[in-house]
């Protein structure tokens, strides 16, 4: 079974890009194994700290380059992606010559409680994704208004349609790790 670094952008307690990505884990059981990868703890970027590298900072690069796979998960903040990620991004790709990200099968993910559920973040992440050396998955786009009713207790998708859509993604990210991977 293939293992996918899930990184979510959103760090706070209550957030609704954690819930979701875990109900995509749901839906991935059995084909794909979320390993939800902390980013909270990096220090901003900075060159210096290469001298003596933060044991996050390590661990970050370890998780990513040890799976098959990278799921982003973000929300959208003020039209672009969180910069939880956007820190990650730039610690995975340094030092020089040792991306992390190089060549991982990727997708690009996220909702809000907004109708256009985070299209323009995705959107922006989705090109520093391509930049940074990800075999990013382009299609189906998931911009995903995010809706309480649509899940159960324990975040399972309920919503018959929701589920079929969510359950597409999931197959054909799938079929993406295990054609690039």
């Amino acid at each position: 079974m293939k293992t996918v670094a899930v990184l979510v952008g959103s760090l706070r307690a209550g957030s609704i890009n954690r819930k979701f990505a875990e109900s995509l884990a749901r839906l991935a059981e059995g084909k794909l194994q979320f390993k939800f990868v902390e980013i909270g703890d990096l220090p901003l970027y900075n060159e210096d700290l290469w001298e003596t590298p933060p044991a996050s900072v390590l661990r970050l690069k370890s998780d990513i380059e040890s799976s098959d796979a990278v799921l982003f998960v973000t929300p959208e903040y003020n039209r672009t992606y969180s910069p939880a990620i956007d820190n990650a991004l730039h610690w995975g790709t340094r030092p020089w010559g040792q991306n992390s990200w190089a060549g991982k099968p990727a997708a690009v993910v996220g909702t809000s409680p907004g109708a256009v559920g985070a299209a323009v973040a995705q959107g922006q992440l989705r090109h520093v994704a391509a930049v940074v050396g990800t075999a990013l998955l382009t299609q189906p786009e998931v911009y995903f208004s995010y809706k309480e009713e649509l899940f159960d207790e324990a975040g399972n998708v309920t919503n018959a349609e929701t589920k079929a859509f969510l359950q597409g993604f999931v197959d054909t990210f799938h079929a993406w790790i295990e054609k690039v991977g």
